[in-house]
């Protein structure tokens, strides 16, 4: 007698059947995980808000260096936090500011793996925000020969991707033109192509000490609730001579990530954001959550919507879980 429906739970019968047709997978090399370094010494602070993730100094990142080497994961994300901060964030530019000595080093002692620099001056500039301020605004045409600048001096220490997420008008072509004109046509551009002004951020602010000391940065960051503008900013950044296009933050936008994955043929980065990652956490250490399942879950859910790579302050822990399995 013939069945009026379809066995679909047949290639779900067994752990194996279920490995075997599964669609998406998550490795090693999908993950970027980001560092927060400080200038002075003998620091390792967890922050508050992210349980687990610490701002390290100068002088012991070589230790941490290590244990992610040997979890094989193979690209980081520098955000540095210097010891001094002024009006247009000149530690940014520095030759010897904080992100420069930290990729001299990690070069140094790891060439193998990528150091992706963070390019913006919301870390450096003494009122929080990622430009020069006239008049109480950010002045966009005037940021942009400082990111420039960023830019360069990161690639003179050894960046091997730079990643600017200042979302000034124009940042890319004026990046990409400086990278060139120094000799670093080489040296690809990671965009934050689509970056929301989200509430996903505050527990960053802490880590990267970057909180705006008035307003907020509404005027240069997106609206959440719009989608045809984030198509609109990944079109300009490609024009512009982008290599990867970020999506920031990533949970609450993965149509958004689709979107992009589907117009463009460069590589996609989903940013599993702070707030993402200290919400997961705190409902872990309540005992409300799995931690490793809804991670997995989540970073998967990433990965189906069409993300290349993953930005993501887990990196270390699902590194370990995928040795694992």
């Amino acid at each position: 007698m013939s069945n009026a429906f379809d066995r679909h739970r047949r290639l779900r019968r067994t752990p194996a059947m279920r490995d075997l047709v599964r669609e998406t997978h998550l490795n090693k090399e999908d993950l970027i995980y980001p560092l927060f370094v400080l200038e002075e010494s003998g620091q390792r602070n967890e922050v508050s808000s992210m349980p687990g993730v610490y701002q390290v100094s100068l002088d012991r990142l070589t230790e941490e260096m290590k244990e992610i080497k040997a979890l094989g994961i193979q690209a980081v994300l520098l955000f540095g936090l210097p010891k001094e901060k002024d009006e247009v964030g000149t530690q940014a530019y520095d030759n010897e500011g904080v992100i420069q000595q930290a990729t001299r080093l990690i070069k140094q002692e790891y060439p193998e793996i990528l150091v992706v620099a963070d390019t913006c001056l919301c870390e450096y500039t003494s009122h929080g925000h990622c430009g020069v301020i006239h008049d109480g605004y950010v002045d966009n045409d005037a940021s942009l020969p400082l990111h420039v600048q960023t830019a360069v001096s990161q690639a003179q220490a050894g960046a091997d991707i730079i990643a600017p997420s200042n979302m000034m008008d124009g940042f890319v072509k004026e990046i990409r033109e400086g990278l060139d004109e120094a000799g670093f046509e080489n040296i690809p551009i990671m965009s934050y192509a689509v970056k929301y002004a989200s509430a996903f951020y505050g527990p960053f602010r802490e880590a990267a000490d970057s909180t705006p000391q008035f307003g907020d940065r509404k005027t240069y960051q997106m609206d959440p609730a719009n989608r045809i503008e984030a198509l609109r900013e990944a079109d300009t950044d490609v024009e512009e001579g982008a290599d990867f296009l970020i999506v920031k933050p990533a949970l609450s936008y993965l149509d958004i990530v689709r979107e992009v994955k589907d117009r463009y043929t460069l590589p996609v980065v989903a940013y599993n954001v702070s707030g993402e990652y200290s919400l997961i956490k705190a409902a872990a250490q309540n005992g409300w959550v799995d931690e490793k399942a809804i991670v997995m879950e989540k970073i998967t859910s990433m990965k189906r919507a069409g993300a290349d790579l993953i930005i993501t302050y887990f990196a270390k822990d699902i590194a370990q879980w995928l040795s694992e399995s």
